[in-house]
């Protein structure tokens, strides 16, 4: 069963909630992000960038220090509060064509230890160590993992009967997104939420892998550290963002190589041909609408390339995936490329356009191109439940959730 339970949150103060919060630090412009820190004192970005005052990078353990001083300052100088008793949180996020509603919460790192919460990613260890000392270091983790659970009937009740209710932040960003958040502290929907969670056998990692793991690992130090350890420390849990299935986006992640391995491009297609049928869509755009149909865009023209079943055989839920297939069939046997991670002849890139296969071959920074069709809810949890792991960059998932709302405490 999962194990959930509300928590006191640090967070903002109503009337900054807009001014505080931010996207992920990588997801700024440096002209942004040095607009955002010169004009805007109470923005998150100067916690997660604190050598800005200073006019210098700073890295490592004495950046940690320094986020956790910043952080420190928030908290006296009023930017944030601590909730006085424990709540779940339910977060909501509107653009205009959809809206992804869940619940803020803490979970237990044995969850994750037991998988209870199952994974689909290969976690780096070195990555899982960094941020374990970051934790370690900061005491609050401000960016919830998010986690997908299947669609449960008294939960959904709980959540809309707050979604009547007026909402304690609620913020429009510049890109025209919608953000709001209501606090449940009432002691019979605390009840209900928790016991409905009780009953699920299994809840999914969406994005996250490395921070689950690491806060799994800083629970094991704190454990160790703690002679009076009773497992009902805050170290023990996590911050998680639970959002039902239903609601979860998943889109793909394209292909982009910068060569055809010595091939040219007469070989490579006759190479293909015996994978794929093809068909040249020349300058007409195609997107793949169904698994196992790929698309292509080579030297000015689009191509569809649907899978021969004869050729291919499945054998667990990995074998299934569009991006193993591509691996296996295309990537590593015709253009040498054997190790996803590292290899710098390979790149990923999300449609946040129709073209862009198209114009970043066009660039001449690759050569070619692959579009995939995304994965489903469903393919991800058989890879999850067989205790497999998708290559790397096979999924691109929604929402993504801005940073310095509510923060969770480690030494609570």
């Amino acid at each position: 069963m999962a194990t959930i339970k509300p928590f006191q949150a640090i967070r903002t103060t109503r009337d900054k909630a807009s001014l505080v919060s931010s996207r992920s630090y990588e997801a700024y412009s440096p002209a942004e992000l040095g607009a955002i820190l010169d004009f805007n004192p109470f923005s998150f970005l100067h916690i997660i960038n604190p050598g800005y005052k200073y006019h210098q990078e700073i890295t490592g353990q004495e950046r940690f220090k320094l986020v956790h001083n910043r952080y420190d300052e928030f908290k006296e100088n009023g930017i944030f509060i601590k909730d006085k008793k424990p709540a779940f949180y339910i977060y909501k996020k509107s653009t205009e064509n959809t809206s992804y509603c869940g619940i803020i919460a803490a979970i237990s790192t044995l969850d994750y230890k037991d998988n209870i919460i199952k994974k689909h990613e290969d976690t780096l260890h070195k990555r899982e160590v960094l941020f374990k000392n970051y934790l370690k270091t900061t005491s609050f983790n401000a960016e919830p993992v998010l986690l997908t659970y299947p669609d449960n009937e008294k939960v959904q009740q709980v959540i809309n009967k707050y979604l009547e209710k007026r909402s304690e932040y609620e913020f429009c960003t510049k890109n025209k997104k919608v953000h709001q958040i209501w606090l449940v502290n009432k002691a019979e929907d605390i009840y209900t939420i928790t016991s409905e969670f009780n009953k699920i056998n299994a809840i999914y990692i969406a994005d996250g892998h490395h921070r689950c793991a690491s806060s799994y690992l800083l629970s094991q130090d704190l454990k160790e550290q703690n002679p009076n350890h009773t497992g009902e420390e805050a170290y023990n849990f996590f911050m998680s963002f639970l959002l039902p299935e239903s609601k979860l986006t998943i889109s793909e992640f394209n292909r982009f190589v910068k060569d055809l391995n010595g091939l040219t491009k007469e070989q490579f297609l006759l190479q293909l041909d015996k994978v794929f049928k093809i068909e040249n869509k020349g300058h007409q755009l195609y997107k793949p609408s169904k698994k196992h149909h790929f698309s292509m865009y080579l030297d000015g023209d689009f191509y569809a390339l649907h899978l021969r079943e004869t050729v291919f055989h499945y054998t667990d839920a990995l074998s299934d995936l569009d991006a193993q297939i591509l691996y296996q069939k295309v990537l590593q046997p015709l253009l040498g490329i054997h190790d996803l991670r590292t290899d710098n002849r390979i790149a990923y890139k999300h449609s946040n356009n129709d073209f862009v296969l198209k114009t970043n071959v066009d660039s001449g920074k690759f050569k070619v191109a692959f579009g995939m069709f995304p994965v489903t809810i469903d393919q991800l949890k058989k890879v999850a439940d067989q205790g497999l792991k998708m290559p790397p960059k096979s999924t691109y998932i929604e929402p993504k959730l801005r940073s310095g709302l509510l923060m969770y405490e480690f030494n609570d």
